[in-house]
């Protein structure tokens, strides 16, 4: 009797095994790297985020001329599309039209669509240069937290306290509000999204570096650790070759749903005004400029609410899903 190698499930079919059988006889396990991409492949609402996240920065960086076909450039104005009286567009929904796809804005008549591209460009890479700043810090922290212990650990914990106590909001408004026209060799819009990335990312890094000193006090004492000690490799040596590569997972994990924070962040620093300055479009920008036409144009407000929700919505499906496929103990 024999025993077949895949067990078929009544509701997903027959397993996919993690070694496969080649014509030579020869059998060809399959990497971690192979079995998580094939887990994340089998769940459709988180490879349908991916897509959407994947759209969304293509659409970006093709900005100028995804706007030169469909759209306007962001800063032109309309008037004559806009009723002088009520200072609203013509037309339902704000004037959507095969011209202008998501209609206009009040008074200028400026080009929603366009705005909202081009405002994508700055929301993503201050979400993503913040991101990969504390995911640096955090995890140069942590690790050096976990792995050594004693005054060094009490040290960075005690620091990780502070941060995390930090009223940042506050800080950020403070801070960005009171920056001048020009310092540190840059100006204008250079200088606010720098000044956004640096309160963004360094003030957030103590929460991927708690994950990641978690995971290496669980890690340092494993058998590989102490196999790499007795073998004399040095401290460095163990934390890159040996620490660093088993805490890629949860590292990226967080790294994916810090970004749909970092950006609703941004968009409330511009809603307040102290984020990038007009004519520069934002989503949070557009929002506060939204909040005084919600009851006569609630269309105004609809599509930048709509982009932030899509895309944070897009981010978490994917950093969710992402965790789930990384993870060892998931079958």
């Amino acid at each position: 009797m024999t025993v077949p190698v895949d067990t078929p499930d009544a509701a997903f079919g027959p397993a996919e095994p993690d070694a496969i059988l080649e014509g030579d006889g020869r059998i060809e396990g399959r990497s971690l790297g192979q079995i998580a991409w094939r887990r994340l492949r089998r769940d459709r609402v988180a490879m349908a985020g991916g897509i959407v996240v994947l759209a969304l920065i293509v659409l970006s960086l093709m900005a100028p001329l995804v706007v030169s076909w469909f759209g306007h450039p962001p800063n032109d104005f309309h008037e004559h599309l806009v009723d002088a009286d009520t200072q609203l567009p013509y037309g339902p929904f704000g004037g959507v039209s095969r011209e202008f796809l998501f209609g206009l804005e009040p008074v200028n008549g400026r080009d929603l669509f366009s705005r909202i591209l081009y405002g994508s460009r700055i929301s993503l890479l201050i979400a993503f240069l913040a991101t990969l700043l504390s995911v640096t810090i955090g995890t140069l922290m942590g690790v050096t937290s976990g792995y050594f212990g004693g005054w060094v650990d009490a040290v960075i914990s005690r620091l990780m306290d502070v941060f995390l106590a930090f009223p940042l909001l506050v800080f950020a408004i403070a801070l960005v509000g009171a920056i001048p026209d020009r310092a540190f060799g840059l100006a204008g819009d250079s200088l606010r999204i720098g000044v956004l990335v640096f309160v963004i990312g360094f003030f957030n890094w103590p929460y991927i570096g708690r994950i990641v000193r978690g995971q290496t006090m669980s890690l340092r004492n494993r058998e590989f650790i102490d196999a790499a000690r007795s073998m004399g490799a040095t401290h460095p040596h163990i934390i890159l070759r040996e620490l660093l590569p088993n805490l890629v997972a949860p590292i990226l994990v967080y790294a994916t749903l810090l970004i749909p924070a970092n950006i609703l962040f941004e968009a409330a620093l511009s809603f307040l005004g102290v984020g990038v300055q007009p004519p520069t479009p934002t989503w949070g920008g557009m929002l506060s400029d939204a909040a005084d036409w919600y009851q006569v144009d609630p269309w105004f407000m609809v599509s930048p609410g709509l982009a932030i929700f899509v895309t944070v919505l897009a981010f978490n499906l994917f950093g969710d899903g992402l965790r789930d496929a990384l993870d060892p103990r998931a079958r």
